[in-house]
């Protein structure tokens, strides 16, 4: 049987005891990790992992560089590779443009301030211990190929598998070490109403194609059409129409969804395309985060 994926977990108010207990089921199913996103503090999240859970890798996907200092995240990142040896992995990248407006951040030049944040970070450990692995979250060129200098590992989100090869040639000869990480969030919906599932997934993905990063991004990968209907329709604020946009093509490029077979062989086309650790983000036509990650456990028993 091949390898399990990895899954993304968050921790919601409300139901952050419930979540330690799905991360708990996720290691007794056997998952190739567990990735938490900056909401709902992901970073907290994983300090909790790493008390309830025993062998099942996990990290942040991604921790923003701008809401803490380094020396700051220093103190906990160690405290964390010392309390789950081997098994914690710090994903870090600079959010996004409108998160960091609502926050009042302002910005530097994206690579030179994550290189700034790693040096600094790495200074910071020096009185506390041993960082963990570094993974850059990864997009275009300049950050991968960051990533293959500064960092342990790349990491992806909504990324294209079609362009996943090009995207690896960055990494350079690390992207054939084994002891590099690379993985990839993947927006999935198991339903064998595939149209349903589909449609749950564009509404998961509008906020992202409305941003200019994932834009020129998408272009890149060979879908300039649709980038640039979505484009006019934000400049005319018809945000109505962005999901019809995103083409079933696009779609099934960057997202997984349909029966639990397909997704199963989606994971295994992610593989093949040079990814080595796949990470789901579950949806679900029937529920919330829990009812997805239900639904992504049975598809994998």
């Amino acid at each position: 049987m091949e390898p399990k994926p990895a899954l993304s977990l968050a921790a919601m108010r409300g139901k952050r005891h419930a979540a330690l207990e799905m991360a708990q089921t996720i290691e007794r199913e056997g998952f190739a990790g567990i990735y938490c996103p900056s909401f709902g503090d992901g970073l907290g999240l994983c300090t909790a992992i790493a008390l309830v859970t025993k062998n099942i890798p996990f990290g942040t996907a991604i921790a923003n560089i701008y809401t803490r200092h380094p020396h700051d995240y220093a103190l906990t990142v160690t405290m964390l590779h010392e309390l789950a040896p081997g098994r914690f992995r710090f994903g870090i990248g600079v959010s996004h443009g409108p998160v960091l407006q609502r926050l009042g951040i302002q910005p530097g030049k994206p690579v030179a301030d994550v290189e700034r944040f790693v040096g600094a970070l790495r200074e910071g450990a020096e009185r506390w211990g041993e960082l963990p692995p570094i993974v850059l979250a990864s997009l275009r060129a300049p950050m991968v190929r960051l990533a293959a200098r500064i960092a342990s590992g790349a990491i992806w989100a909504n990324a294209c598998r079609s362009h996943m090869r090009q995207s690896l040639t960055y990494l350079g000869e690390r992207a054939t070490d084994p002891n590099f990480f690379v993985g990839n969030m993947i927006p999935t919906c198991i339903d064998e109403d595939s149209a349903a599932a589909a449609q749950v997934l564009r509404k998961t993905l509008v906020g992202y194609v409305m941003l200019p990063n994932y834009q020129r991004y998408w272009m890149e990968a060979g879908y300039v059409e649709e980038m640039q209907a979505i484009q006019k329709a934000v400049a005319a604020r018809e945000y109505d129409r962005v999901p019809a946009l995103m083409s079933d093509r696009w779609l099934r490029d960057c997202t997984l969804f349909g029966s639990a077979v397909t997704v199963r062989e989606g994971v295994e086309a992610w593989r093949a395309a040079g990814v080595k650790t796949p990470i789901l983000v579950p949806s679900s036509t029937r529920g919330g985060q829990f009812q997805a990650l239900e639904e992504v456990i049975a598809a994998f028993r």
